[in-house]
């Protein structure tokens, strides 16, 4: 199983960035597919997740700015970000577990590399 997350860069503020987490070696239409997000000596925090069914969730600071959507034909589960801030700057990770979604890190079985998203004033 491997999952893969790309689409972070360097953007400023009031910017738009979509991070990709592409799957394979799993029946990804089964799993809820997390994003996180961490920043040193912070633990990762929940950012938005998605469900098999396609019903989502966000934290709450990033409702209204950041879209989550899945194409299960492709693999892959998509974080649309808009209205960056330099808040927003963080190493972001997707992450897939079988059933329901999580806010918790720890229910998640597989990562993602992670991909670096930064944020300038």
């Amino acid at each position: 199983v491997q999952l893969q997350a790309y689409g972070g860069g360097l953007v400023q503020a009031g910017g738009s960035l979509r991070l990709s987490c592409a799957a394979s070696g799993l029946t990804f239409s089964r799993y809820a597919v997390g994003w996180f997000r961490q920043t040193p000596g912070k633990e990762r925090e929940f950012v938005a997740a998605i469900t098999w069914s396609g019903s989502t969730y966000y934290e709450d600071s990033m409702k209204g700015r950041f879209t989550i959507s899945r194409a299960n034909a492709k693999n892959t589960v998509y974080l649309q970000m808009n209205s960056l801030k330099p808040e927003d700057t963080a190493a972001y990770y997707c992450a897939a577990k079988p059933g329901s979604y999580s806010t918790s890190y720890s229910l998640y079985e597989y990562w993602g590399q992670g991909t670096q998203v930064t944020v300038s004033s």
